[in-house]
Order: C-alpha cells, then structure tokens, then sequence
C-alpha cells in the first residue's frame, strides 16, 4: 500500500515546484512586459492603455537630450569595460599563478561590496586625495573599479578548468613566456576574456548608484536622465528608452552567457 503512493507524492511536488517557479518568473518578467507594452501606448501618461503607436520612439531620435546621455553612457561603458577587460585578465592570471591569498582580496572586494559604500568611497577619493573633478573621467574610473573584479573571476575560472600539462609542454619545447601566453593561453582564455568584457559593457551601461555618486554637473548620463524624466512623471518616452536599454542589456547578456556555455563546453 505504500508503494503507489510514492509517485502521487513525487508528482505532488513537481507540480509544486512548477507552480513556484511560474510564479517567480511572472513576479520577475511580467514587469518587464509592461515596460515594454506601455512603450507602445498613445497617451501621454501611462494611466491606461489608449490605443497602439511609434510616436515615442520616434521622439527619442528628436530628443537631444536624451541622444547626448545615450552617447556618453556608450562612451563609459565601452572605455570602462575595454580597460576593465585589460586590468582584468591580468589579475586572473596574476591569481592563477601565483596563489597569493591576497590578490583575490584585492580583485573581488569592489565586486561584493556594496555599491552605495564603493560610490561613497569612490567619491571621497577623487575629491579628497586626487582632488579630481567629477565628469567623465571620474564615472570611466569608477565603472572600472568593479568591473575588473568580474572579468577576473570569469577569466580565472576559465584557467582552473585548463590542463596545466599544456603550458609544462610549451616551456620544455623551448616557447618563451611570451610565446606561450599569445600562442596558447590567450586563444584558450579568449572566450573568457569576450564574455568578461560584455559582462562588464552591460553592468556599466546600466549603472545608477556609482554612477549618482561619481557625476559631475553638466554632461547628462543615460540611467539618471531616466530617474529625473520618471521623478516628473512615468511617460511612454520612458518606457521607449528602457525598452531599448532592456534589449541592449538582455542581447548582451545572452551574447556572454554563449560564451560561458562555450568554456563550459571545451573544458569538458
């Protein structure tokens, strides 16, 4: 008798779980929907859904604003993630082989720390020791700052699942350290390196906290532009530009995770 009860037990909970999981996806995704819906909406509040139109997209190409703080926003991100790629690799390696306690410390703090205390301590930096003036530079150094620490871990786990073996038979056939690194590790970590640096594109792009704290006055910038249209009020042009950050954001995201699996994939 207590047999067949064990499959209506186990089938029990699958359901359960299956009803769980559909309701953390809804709670996570259907928010996200409504964005992107009401982006399409022709009112000029978002209180009700007035009928289908393009219009707000159409005016974010006339917004100049809005265009300049796009434009600036692409411009920190695709230099704090190139350098963050860069610094980032190099600390990989510099943890992968040299097995000093201290170097991840060094590499993975900005990347647990809290963003509003790195913002702080980022701010209190530039003002107080580098006397710097806040502006592009200032957001480009920030964003680096916890940028290199993800592309350090996902460079590092991409060398811990390598055949150390491999770089044993380069140096005894005579290859330079040099030659080594360009001719075999760097093809290995190579998607390593291109998931690294989307990773670091995307968390920079759509950065607000460090962003807020390390902001100069004058040169608008993409995440607080949209907090002072949405402090007036919530637009269909609002929800046009998140759409499209959504998107760059989303595409980015899938693009790394390719990567990944491809690691996941070799070091199989």
């Amino acid at each position: 008798m207590a047999s067949p009860s064990k499959p209506a037990t186990r089938q029990h909970r699958q359901t359960a779980l299956w009803i769980v999981s559909i309701g953390v996806y809804a709670f996570l995704y259907i928010p996200l929907i409504i964005v992107i819906v009401f982006s399409f909406n022709d009112s000029k509040l978002n209180a009700e859904w007035a009928g289908f139109t393009l219009h707000w997209y159409k005016a974010l190409l006339h917004d100049h604003e809005m265009l300049l703080a796009a434009r600036n926003s692409l411009i920190i991100a695709v230099s704090a993630s190139t350098i963050a790629t860069i610094l980032g690799t190099m600390a990989g390696l510099a943890i992968h082989r040299y097995k000093l306690k201290v170097l991840p410390v060094l590499a993975f703090t900005p990347v647990a720390m809290p963003e509003i205390l790195l913002g702080v301590s980022l701010l209190l930096f530039f003002l107080q020791v580098l006397n710097l003036t806040l502006g592009m530079v200032s957001i480009i150094i920030a964003h680096t700052t916890f940028c290199i620490g993800f592309v350090a871990i996902i460079v590092r786990a991409r060398l811990q699942g390598m055949d150390e073996s491999i770089f044993e038979a380069a140096r005894d056939l005579g290859a330079t350290p040099w030659q080594t690194f360009r001719q075999i590790t760097l093809p290995l970590i190579r998607p390593a390196i291109i998931a690294g640096a989307l990773m670091s594109f995307t968390l920079s792009i759509d950065d607000f906290v460090i962003t807020f704290f390390t902001k100069g006055v004058g040169e608008p910038i993409l995440p607080i532009q949209i907090y002072t249209m949405i402090k007036v009020a919530v637009t269909p042009e609002v929800n046009a530009i998140s759409t499209l950050l959504m998107l760059l954001t989303l595409t980015l995201i899938i693009i790394a995770s390719r990567f990944d699996s491809s690691m996941l994939s070799e070091s199989k």
